[in-house]
This record gives C-alpha cells, structure tokens and sequence, in this order.
C-alpha cells in the first residue's frame, strides 16, 4: 500500500471512521474549473465540495535590516469522501488540520505545533468548523479569521502563542488566470488561487515560557486555495515562494517537482504596486538549487539557498535560518520545510522577505 495513503487511511481510524459504517461520496463536478469568477467575500469561505483547502498566513516582525521572528499559520480542510449515509453528528466528512510556527531568530529557535480533528460539517462544532459565507476557521482552540480588510488569528502551542492583526494595503491578486492556477500538464491539475501580499502586520508573540509578550509589526502574506486533483502522478513534491518587496512589489514563484529533481510544472506572478500583475507561464520560471542543510531530525537535504529566474528578473532566495523543518507527520503525515527567507537582487542587496516552502524531500508527497 502507498504509504502516504496509510496514513490517511489510519488518522480516518484514528478519528472514528468505522468500517461498515461509511460509505464513500459520490465526486462534485465543477469545483475548480476554468471560466469561474471568483466572488468575494464568498470565495474567503471555504469551499466544502472540494477535495483540499488551505489559508495560509506567512509574515515577519521587526525592521526590514533585521526582522526579529517569523510566523507561520495554516488551516487545512480535506473532505474525506466517507459516512455520507451517517446522520451522526461526529462522522467524519471533512477533516481539518492546523500548523502553526514561530521562527525566533534572535534565539535561533523554530518552534512550531499542530493540531487535527474530524468534522462532520455541521457549523461550529465544538472542536472545529470552517464557515462557507466567509473566512472563519476554528480547531481546537486555534482559529483564523477576517474581519472587514483585516485578517485576525490567534494560535497557542507548545512553548509559543502568536496573536496576528493583518491588514490590508492592496487589492486581492488573483493568481493564475483570474484565480484559476494551473498545477500540472493536464487542465485537471489545477486550484481556485487567490492572494492578500503586503498585509500590515500587528504581532504579539510569546515564546519559550518565559511569560514575556514580544509586540512586533512587520509585513505579512494570506494564500488562500482549494482544489480537486492538485498533483500530477510524476510530481513528488514543491518548491514555492511568496515574498513581500520592500518597494511594494508582491513575487510570487513555483515549481513542482519529478522524482529526479526536474521541472513538471512552474508558474507564478509579479506584482508592482498599483499595477496590474505579470502572471508566469509554466516555461518562463525556473529554480537553481544553492547550498543545501541537512535536517538532523529526518537527514532529509533541502536547498535552503536558490537561484529564482522569472520574467520579472533573477533573485536570490536565502533562508534567514537553516533549522525551519515542519514535522507535520501527527496531522498531515508529511513533513516539510517552511522557512522566513530574504530576497536578494542581482546586485546582492536585500530587497524584500517572505516565505519559503519545500515539500516532497523526505518522500514523495500525495495529495
């Protein structure tokens, strides 16, 4: 059996998924499909008939020479197919996940936490729920929200709590072709993809037990995409990047990976401030591979240094601290690299900061 549908098949047991019991769902058609307007502030909702779901806020805190953290808070969604003849309220049709991380860089501490629970759909279920008419995500606790032209999200965990105020500054940019993001060589292999850059960021953040609340303010990101069929089957994994220049510029690049390193698909997108944004096709990004760190937890390899080409110029992608492993494997069962990154021109200079995210180096990675 594939061991990446092990997982999901023994976290669905974990959760009370009985055999017998269940019975799979039948797919909705049309989820994510080419053509569709995106319509706000619907489309900040979830989006229940999808197969998978994420928000996901990225940001730093301190001065643009010297950030003093980074933070990092995602909500999965994944409608699992199951108990759609189950009338209990604890079948598990959807389950959510969280992680969230805090990278000290003063400490050079990466702290990071996640959470999972099965939901039935029902809205606001005690242990979690995600709301359809707009962005509200609950787990456990944990929770993510907007609020106007504001994103909130409060988050406690092992040794750290992150409490964000993110404000917006410029319009949604849709990715792709008007939120419509292809993933792959077949049409299928696509997302709803939209994002919030150059949100202004209100932080507090406590690290470490020492009881100390640390305000910050700084830039942050918001991506928020759901899909049906994401990978293609010779995709292993991801490289991405959303970074927030420090002119205003928002710059956003991918690659999906085979197994032997090579390029299946790329895309991405370049904003200036108040200009429309250059949306990449799949043969005009490209990501070299630098200095690589070598995790001690999992001695998985990842290039924590790259060399990003676009139609919008060549950069430089350096990770602000080596030690930025995601170790998701009680939620998701993977695990990951998710890091505060600079970008550098081509002149060496630092022009702006953001995140990092590197999927598929310790196996290949299912969705």
């Amino acid at each position: 059996m594939n061991p990446a549908r092990r997982r999901w098949l023994l976290a669905l047991a974990g959760l009370g998924a009985a055999p017998g019991v269940a019975r799979a769902a039948p797919e909705p058609q049309g989820t994510v499909r080419r053509g569709r307007t995106l319509e706000f502030p619907r489309d900040h909702g979830a989006h229940l008939d999808a197969r998978t779901e994420w928000w996901y806020a990225t940001g730093w805190a301190g001065s643009e020479g010297a950030p003093a953290y980074g933070f990092q808070v995602t909500f999965f969604r994944s409608r699992t197919g199951l108990a759609i003849d189950n009338p209990s309220r604890f079948a598990a049709r959807q389950l959510l996940f969280a992680h969230a991380a805090v990278t000290d860089l003063g400490a050079r501490r990466h702290h990071h936490d996640q959470r999972i629970t099965r939901w039935s759909g029902a809205p606001q279920s005690a242990r979690g729920w995600a709301a359809e008419p707009d962005a509200e995500v609950h787990l456990a606790g944990w929770w993510l929200r907007r609020e106007g032209a504001a994103w909130r999200s409060t988050v406690a965990g092992r040794n750290f709590t992150l409490d964000l105020a993110l404000e917006r500054s410029q319009p949604v940019l849709l990715q792709g072709d008007a939120g419509f993001s292809r993933k792959g060589p077949e049409e299928r292999q696509a997302s709803h993809y939209y994002s919030e850059p150059q949100l202004a960021a209100a932080v507090l953040v406590l690290t470490g037990g020492s009881g100390t609340a640390r305000p910050g303010a700084g830039r942050a990101w918001i991506d928020h995409e759901w899909s049906d069929e994401i990978l293609h089957p010779e995709a292993v994994g991801w490289d991405w990047i959303g970074i927030n220049l420090f002119d205003g510029s928002a710059l956003t690049a991918f690659v999906l990976r085979r197994r032997d390193g090579s390029t299946l698909w790329a895309g991405g997108s370049f904003r200036a401030a108040g200009q429309a944004a250059r949306i990449f096709a799949a043969g005009e990004v490209r990501f070299e591979p630098g200095r690589r760190w070598r995790s001690p937890q999992t001695a998985a390899s990842y290039p924590v240094q790259w060399q990003v080409l676009t139609p919008a110029g060549r950069w430089q992608v350096r990770s602000l601290m080596d030690e930025q492993e995601m170790d998701s494997s009680g939620s998701t069962g993977t695990v990951y690299w998710e890091g505060l990154s600079e970008l550098l021109d081509a002149g060496g200079r630092r022009v702006g900061l953001g995140y990092l995210e590197m999927t598929g180096y310790t196996a290949p990675l299912r969705l």
